[in-house]
């Protein structure tokens, strides 16, 4: 019976224990939920902006939008420099692990070598960006991105392309990788071409990719437009000409520059030798130089319209005046000047055909040295031409405290003055504008637009109306620009060699082949200068070489820009005489 008893007693205490476990279990799980509930309403109420900011810190990012850079282009709106969309791989290498087959796959979409990949890759672990392959084409970009490999993305970027190439090179200039100006008139108008980049909010995923735009901060400015002054007419038929000549003379190097003569304008400018600013790899550095502004050199005989024109405006000396030349030498101090032969006595407009160095010399010592460095500087010369064109070279003119009689007379044909292409086109530009100087431009200038300036006059019309003249017989039979004729065109201009100047003064056997010139003569539309470094072979004078190219660009310059012909040939059958027709009608 006690035993039952216990039995009893025992059962009911573990029951007891039982259902005080229930509870407690219960207790603990309601206090754990009510917490719980408590923390959820905690953070959902109290704590949001806490979450909030935790979560738009692991998935709201902010993108900088690219701005393109400005278009470049000529006076027609031909374009020259644009930046067209690409595509830059990056990578995180925190989180970019490859096996050997990934990498090699990868190197080769890429189209780089895998040892260069794996130590790109390895010796930046601890950064969070790295660049791989930049700006290619979208379709490139796809194909690496299609292999879905971890850590490895591509962003929007621009390329600059120069629809032209080497054409226009020396002038337009190019950028590098980041689309700054390096060279040429990219480097010159980098603030105006530069665009302003945007901002804007992102939402990404765990892997980086960009799932929604949220948000714009700040649009993207692109870069201003430009418009030079080229017209891509002329610059190609210039360069043809230019380095077909350059090519047949084996000569060193070769520039022309053409000018419209009532604006300013920089119709076109060339250069040989040039390069492709679109390919760069195999690029001389010589090659960059825009020799046309860059390079300076001794002027020689083209200058001597500039002496006679000082003397004219003297009133001393008018087109009729005659100077004895004989016996072909002229004794300066202990210096000998010379002209090519005995002319005897000749007037000015000879003296400038027969390129006289003996008539100049006399003519400059009258008049003095002062006078004629006036009118130099008024031309330009030993001044920047205004075009802010980086690494211009100004040249050189002398203006001693006392002229020395040699350098006087050598000053008068050329020597020792330097000056570079643009500005001896420069000097033409005013005898072709009556005397006006504009200011010189390689941006497109609108007349029209008021207050633009029209220039200042540096010479008389009527000197400069002369000087003309005395050109226009440079080029007629007896001169020495004959080859400079153009083809129902009278033109006008002046040829000159000078030695080239070495590491120990001048050099006997390199020359410099020089024209410049007007066309047409009577009424100028454009001026122009075309200057060959080193020509080899039997023909090396300027009139030889530089003429001719002179006359095929001239040529077609005259017809691209409408230029009605002043010189058509007389024909012998020109006479009108009326047929049985003719009298038919008019009856």
């Amino acid at each position: 019976m006690s035993r039952k008893a216990d039995a009893n007693i025992e059962q009911t205490d573990d029951q007891g224990i039982a259902i005080w476990r229930f509870w407690f279990i219960v207790s603990v799980l309601a206090v754990a939920g009510c917490t719980l509930i408590y923390r959820t309403v905690q953070l959902q109420v109290d704590d949001q902006e806490f979450l909030i900011t935790q979560g738009d810190a692991r998935t709201i990012r902010y993108e900088k939008i690219d701005a393109h850079r400005g278009m470049i282009t000529d006076r027609f709106g031909e374009p020259l420099a644009v930046s067209t969309p690409v595509e830059t791989v990056w990578a995180n290498p925190k989180e970019l692990s490859l096996n050997t087959q990934q990498l090699k796959v990868l190197a080769k979409t890429l189209g780089v070598s895998e040892s260069w990949l794996e130590k790109r890759v390895s010796k930046n672990k601890s950064r969070e960006f790295i660049y791989l392959k930049r700006k290619i084409s979208p379709s490139h970009s796809a194909r690496v991105l299609a292999l879905d490999l971890p850590g490895v993305y591509s962003r929007r970027e621009y390329k600059r392309f120069y629809p032209s190439g080497e054409v226009v090179s020396h002038v337009v200039g190019f950028t590098n990788v980041d689309e700054m100006g390096q060279e040429g008139v990219e480097l010159a108008f980098e603030k105006w071409l530069t665009g302003h980049p945007g901002k804007k909010r992102v939402l990404k995923d765990r892997r980086g990719s960009v799932i929604k735009d949220l948000d714009l901060i700040r649009d993207a400015e692109p870069g201003k437009a430009l418009s030079l002054s080229l017209d891509m007419r002329l610059q190609y038929l210039a360069y043809r000409e230019l380095k077909a000549a350059v090519t047949t003379h084996k000569a060193k190097a070769g520039s022309m520059v053409i000018l419209d003569v009532a604006t300013g304008e920089v119709l076109a400018m060339v250069n040989q030798p040039s390069y492709n600013p679109n390919n760069r790899k195999r690029l001389a550095t010589s090659s960059l130089r825009n020799r046309a502004i860059t390079d300076v050199f001794e002027p020689g005989s083209t200058v001597k319209p500039l002496t006679i024109a000082a003397a004219l405006e003297t009133k001393k000396y008018r087109s009729t005046t005659t100077i004895d030349t004989t016996p072909g030498y002229y004794r300066v101090g202990r210096k000998s000047i010379r002209d090519h032969r005995d002319y005897g006595i000749i007037d000015l407009p000879t003296i400038i055909s027969k390129s006289s160095n003996v008539g100049t010399s006399k003519i400059a010592l009258d008049i003095t040295g002062d006078v004629v460095w006036d009118m130099f500087y008024r031309m330009g010369f030993g001044q920047a031409t205004g075009t802010g064109f980086p690494g211009e070279s100004i040249g050189l003119l002398r203006n001693p405290v006392k002229w020395r009689p040699i350098e006087v007379a050598t000053m008068s044909y050329g020597y020792g003055v330097s000056v570079n292409a643009l500005q001896l086109a420069q000097m033409y530009m005013v005898l072709g504008n009556d005397g006006v100087k504009p200011p010189v431009s390689l941006i497109k200038v609108d007349p029209n637009v008021e207050g633009a300036d029209r220039g200042e006059r540096v010479m008389a019309p009527s000197v400069a109306q002369d000087i003309r003249l005395m050109l226009k017989k440079v080029v007629e039979k007896g001169g020495t620009g004959t080859r400079a004729r153009v083809a129902a065109y009278e033109v006008g201009g002046k040829s000159g060699t000078v030695h080239s100047v070495g590491r120990s003064g001048y050099e006997d056997s390199q020359y410099k082949a020089l024209f410049a010139g007007v066309a047409p003569v009577e009424n100028p539309r454009v001026a122009a200068v075309v200057v060959i470094d080193g020509p080899q072979g039997q023909e090396y004078y300027g009139g030889e070489v530089a003429a001719p190219i002179f006359s095929r660009v001239m040529s077609g310059a005259m017809r691209l820009l409408n230029v009605t012909p002043d010189n058509l040939p007389v024909m012998a059958d020109q006479q009108f005489r009326p047929t049985h027709k003719d009298k038919k009608e008019k009856s």
